[in-house]
């Protein structure tokens, strides 16, 4: 069988099932962005499309058509490419599996009538309710940021209503999305390597620059995000480090993330939110105890994890991270937002904890109470393990999804 995979930024979502279709006996090609430079010797073809420039498909005057625009612009780019495929080569997949957040696949059923396409729905925005008015600081709700919002999720809608069948990783992200939808969607995880991602008693972690190493039992926080930022609750989380750090002088905090935002809007005066939040509260916390490591190389995230006493992870209303779950595999003992995508993983007081998003003080005494008393911890990391093992493991999501694969491309 001939399955095309489509993403901006391949493997993405794919890292598991492209050789796991491979392993199959499966033909895989990808179409991508052409600045995408990830190579893997297991394609039969790697396809990259140029995307116009968002200034140029952007008409004056009328901005919430900005981000469809440059949505429509990248479908027609990928459909120039998937088109020369067709004409020059003769290529026509059996199935076509896509991310469809980046438009790429909106006018792939005019270039290959008929292919049955299998969509990742990852999530669906809202006007309300969701991530984009969640937190009034940085949100407020207003009649624009609303239109703004369903604008985001047209090329979304139309993706998904061409689509033969659809896969979401999490049962909280299949629920945004529309009844008229929703009985696409099949909830499977993309897997959890759990085999790999194991507690290590043995673990450590060394700050880079010539910064301390900590090992397994020492007093060490983590805060793990691809950006530092409102999204991913680094506000909340900052500001109840200076009163954990007080009530605990032998702490350390490890903090995970680039500057860049990932996710929601940069701040409003400039500069990083790292930035932002330091002139904030800086002057309220041991610097000397506080370690901002950037990005780190996904080995060493994963002896961070490993080494961990206390991990906290927060988020808004929205995706939910694959490095929460790495964590538990883990066996790292976290405490996490009471929110919908946490709520789905961490059952309170089973195989975590959970606190309100909002609740400053209530981060400060939830990490302070973990902190000082590791072996209350234990029965946590081991159900945290067990969740991961038996809900998300790779070994068995991974023949679930290629399954569905199979079964997307007979229906069609």
């Amino acid at each position: 069988m001939k399955v095309l995979l489509v993403h901006q930024n391949f493997p993405g979502q794919f890292r598991h099932v492209a050789p796991g279709l491979v392993a199959r006996g499966h033909e895989v090609a990808v179409i991508t962005d052409a600045s995408n430079t990830a190579r893997f010797s297991y394609l039969a073809g790697r396809y990259g499309y140029e995307p116009l420039e968002k200034a140029k498909i952007v008409a004056a005057g009328a901005p919430l058509a900005a981000h469809h625009a440059q949505m429509v612009g990248r479908g027609e780019a990928a459909a120039r490419v998937a088109a020369k495929l067709r004409d020059e080569r003769g290529y026509r997949p059996d199935l076509i599996f896509a991310h469809p957040g980046w438009g790429e696949t909106l006018f792939l059923p005019a270039v290959w009538p008929g292919v049955p396409i299998l969509n990742y729905a990852e999530f669906y925005y809202a006007a309300s309710g969701l991530d984009s008015d969640f937190d009034p600081e940085f949100q407020a709700r207003t009649h624009r940021r609303a239109l703004g919002s369903l604008a985001m999720r047209s090329h979304i809608a139309q993706a998904m209503v061409d689509s033969t069948a659809a896969i979401a990783p999490t049962r909280f992200q299949a629920s945004t999305f529309p009844p008229g939808i929703r009985h696409l969607i099949e909830v499977i995880h993309d897997g959890i390597d759990t085999d790999r991602l194991r507690p290590e008693p043995s673990a450590a972690f060394s700050v880079p620059n010539g910064g301390p190493t900590f090992r397994r039992g020492d007093e060490l926080l983590t805060f793990v995000n691809r950006g530092i930022e409102p999204y991913r609750g680094a506000h909340i989380f900052l500001r109840a480090l200076p009163e954990v750090l007080r009530a605990r002088p032998d702490a350390h905090a490890v903090i995970v993330g680039g500057d860049t935002v990932s996710y929601g809007a940069p701040p409003p005066g400039g500069g990083s939110w790292r930035e932002v939040l330091l002139a904030e509260v800086g002057e309220r916390l041991d610097l000397s105890r506080v370690h901002f490591v950037g990005k780190v190389p996904y080995a060493d995230f994963c002896s961070l994890m490993q080494a961990s006493r206390v991990h906290a992870y927060l988020t808004y209303p929205f995706v939910l991270s694959w490095s929460l779950l790495e964590a538990m595999s883990m066996g790292a003992a976290v405490i996490g937002s009471r929110t919908a995508p946490v709520e789905e993983v961490i059952e309170d007081g089973v195989n975590g904890r959970l606190v309100d998003f909002f609740d400053v003080p209530g981060w400060s005494a939830a990490l302070i109470a973990a902190l000082a008393d590791p072996a209350a911890l234990e029965p946590l990391r081991a159900a945290a393990r067990r969740t991961v093992e038996d809900r998300y493991a790779l070994k068995d999501c991974l023949p679930r999804i290629l399954d569905l694969v199979e079964r997307t491309a007979r229906a069609g």
